[in-house]
């Protein structure tokens, strides 16, 4: 298929004829070129969505279901060829990007059920000439921004949720990354979903989701990407009382406590946070290591990080690929230089790999730090990258205070095997997402997001379609 925009169950160019070349990270090559549109097309998208919204609305949940199940089964069967253009695009490992188009294909399997339960009930009246209950209702027409870290998985994330609940939607990919979910569209497209009920759009960001926000027939957006844009939805709508639902940055502790063996915590914390390079908004970022661990584990962190291969993720003996941009090299090194200007040690990475096979695309070394200074950037900024700093604590109490000191709460882990120091973490860490003993705690049955200012609302789990719903009470009189 040619990798367009999708309007009313039709594949179209920009108005304007404008298009985008999208690069591959890993050659700075270009993949393919891409409809560019504008205001035209997102204003377009939401008055589609609307005219198609009475009809969805009144299908019923198992209607809604099969169409999503069927959307599942193509995803799956189509894994390899989305998985590729995934990898070329955002620059992630083949092995990586199956897995988000499995997760991605889970979603949608999971929220065709939860529509089957979006129970209301009946309220026992206080008057015998009354009748009382209260029914869910779909919010309306959702707009669905998505960054370019995960296209795919966090678009549907949202749409699977929105269209089980009866939702219409328009969708809106990051520039730079719209191949993956153009295929995934087409998924939805061959299973049959009606046209209108989903779009998608592309253009300048800032263009279309202003018109998400001035238009009235947009009723809530969803939004995953950075806190800063996060903030700015939040002011831009309240002059409508927009509903949002908002995931965005973290800057998650990683506490490992010496009831474990420090060889499986540095396991698991190399594998936590190299995951697409860091560049994963759950990633552990600040790394609190017990002291009695903490040669161990620094010596075993090293080591497994020097392990690591950095290559194009097309290749199948790649580990990890690029970063995502050159911007995202950049400032891999500033928050390097600052943190050994300020007394931290490069215990290994710390800057790009040198070498011909790396003289193009954005690459940079698996880096594990030590020494840091707690004023550093690295404790306090978001650190989208492949950055492991480690520092030290003593008690359980100083550890609860170190992690819990940012603005940020989105995830938290811990590494240990004692029971009450996995309880005493879990209630006291300030995070939605608490992972003990695990690096990939996202998952459809399960609510994800954050507290504080990750942001609110949830994807996943039962909570994932209230978000979508809205609650109609009802009183009727008998007599």
């Amino acid at each position: 298929m040619p990798y367009q925009m999708y309007l009313n169950g039709e594949w179209v160019n920009a108005a304007s004829g404008r298009t985008r070349a999208i690069i591959n990270p890993a050659t700075e090559e270009v993949v393919a070129e891409v409809p560019y549109g504008g205001r035209h097309e997102a204003a377009q998208g939401l008055e589609i969505a609307d005219k198609a919204l009475p009809s969805w609305m009144a299908r019923t949940a198992y209607e809604r279901a099969d169409i999503l199940k069927r959307t599942a089964d193509l995803i799956r069967a189509r894994l390899d060829e989305i998985a590729t253009a995934l990898t070329q695009e955002v620059g992630k490992t083949l092995a990586e990007s199956r897995g988000e188009i499995r997760a991605s294909a889970a979603y949608f399997e999971w929220f065709a059920e939860e529509g089957k339960r979006a129970y209301g009930r009946i309220v026992p009246a206080n008057l015998a000439t009354r009748r009382r209950w209260v029914i869910k209702h779909p919010v309306g027409v959702v707009a669905t921004i998505a960054p370019w870290n995960f296209p795919v998985l966090l678009q549907v994330r949202k749409i699977a949720a929105a269209l089980a609940a009866g939702c219409t939607i328009v969708a809106r990919p990051a520039s730079a990354t719209p191949l993956a979910t153009m295929l995934m569209f087409s998924c939805l497209h061959d299973a049959g979903l009606p046209a209108g009920v989903a779009n998608l759009v592309t253009g300048p960001s800032d263009e279309q989701t202003q018109v998400f926000m001035e238009s009235p027939l947009c009723r809530k957006i969803s939004f995953t990407g950075s806190t800063e844009v996060g903030k700015g939805l939040m002011r831009a709508a309240a002059e409508q009382l927009k509903k949002l639902s908002l995931e965005l940055g973290g800057h998650a502790p990683f506490v490992v406590f010496d009831d474990v063996d420090p060889a499986y915590a540095a396991r698991l914390a190399v594998a936590g946070k190299f995951r697409n390079m860091g560049q994963v908004c759950i990633s552990p970022t600040r790394f609190y290591v017990q002291r009695r661990s903490l040669e161990a584990f620094m010596e075993e962190a090293v080591a497994r990080a020097r392990s690591w291969r950095v290559g194009n993720g097309l290749d199948a003996n790649a580990d990890v690929g690029p970063l995502f941009d050159r911007r995202q090299v950049e400032s891999m090194e500033a928050f390097v230089a600052d943190a050994v200007r300020k007394g931290a040690k490069v215990l290994c990475g710390g800057k790009r790999p040198g070498g011909e096979k790396y003289r193009r695309g954005f690459w940079f070394e698996p880096t594990v730090l030590a020494d840091v200074n707690p004023t550093t950037r690295l404790t306090c900024d978001e650190v989208f990258g492949p950055i492991l700093p480690i520092f030290s604590f003593d008690t359980l109490d100083e550890a609860l205070c170190l992690a819990n000191n940012t603005n940020y709460g989105l995830a938290a882990y811990v590494v240990t095997h004692d029971l009450r120091t996995t309880l005493r973490m879990a209630e006291g860490l300030q995070a939605g997402i608490i992972a003990v003993n695990d690096v990939t705690p996202a998952t459809a049955e399960a609510p994800f997001g954050g507290r504080k200012e990750s942001g609110f609302g949830r994807e996943g789990g039962h909570e994932g379609i209230e978000e979508y719903l809205e609650t109609k009470y009802v009183s009727l009189g008998l007599e």
